[in-house]
């Protein structure tokens, strides 16, 4: 069975390629199906936004499509940027000054701690939808370092390690990021599934 994947973004895609493949999953991007429709992230939870995102593309596509929303939750921000990670700080921005605007809000703070969140939602055609969720602890760096990663990752300390998302290589990030985690638990439920026909 072949999956389509609900995100443009190319980091997500690198990510969730490499993983799903590592559970026996094939996916197709939306771009290789000629699908350019815009989801509206309309939704207040990671839950709710994934199944928008995964029932769109599944619709236009006729395929299984799985989808993901994610961010990071900041303690000291009241769990902000949270589902607005991709926005936090303005539309018109790019991801170097979203997570230097990050870091201007919290100068100063002495408490740092955080999560990466990652929601998996996966509708069929048949109406069947399996979700599943990751989270990673960390802490935010008072400084950005490291060049690998995406989004956030400078500036997110990795609980254990001694170094951010952005130091790891791409195969230790899918160990131990949010998305692996919820990608995984995701393969796991849809191999548990097959026999109902999901």
């Amino acid at each position: 069975m072949i999956f389509a994947l609900a995100t443009t973004n190319s980091g997500k895609i690198k990510e969730m390629r490499e993983i799903l493949s590592g559970a026996g999953i094939d996916v197709v991007s939306r771009d290789e199906l000629g699908i350019g429709i815009v989801v509206e992230e309309t939704g207040t939870t990671f839950l709710e936004n994934a199944l928008l995102k995964a029932e769109a593309i599944c619709a236009a596509s006729g395929l299984p499509a799985i989808a993901d929303d994610s961010g990071l939750m900041v303690d000291a921000l009241d769990g902000a940027p949270g589902v607005w990670s991709s926005s936090y700080g303005g539309e018109d921005i790019n991801a170097h000054e979203r997570y230097m605007y990050l870091l201007d809000k919290m100068a100063g703070m002495e408490q740092r701690r955080a999560k990466f969140v990652c929601t998996i939602a996966c509708a069929f055609p048949n109406g069947a939808k399996l979700t599943a969720t990751g989270e990673c602890h960390g802490k935010i760096a008072a400084v950005p370092r490291g060049k690998g990663g995406f989004g956030y990752d400078p500036v997110f300390l990795v609980d254990g390690s001694g170094k951010t998302m952005a130091e790891l290589s791409a195969e230790e990030k899918n160990a131990i990021s949010h998305r692996g985690i919820a990608l995984r638990r995701f393969g796991t439920l849809l191999n548990g599934c097959k026999e109902i026909e999901c």
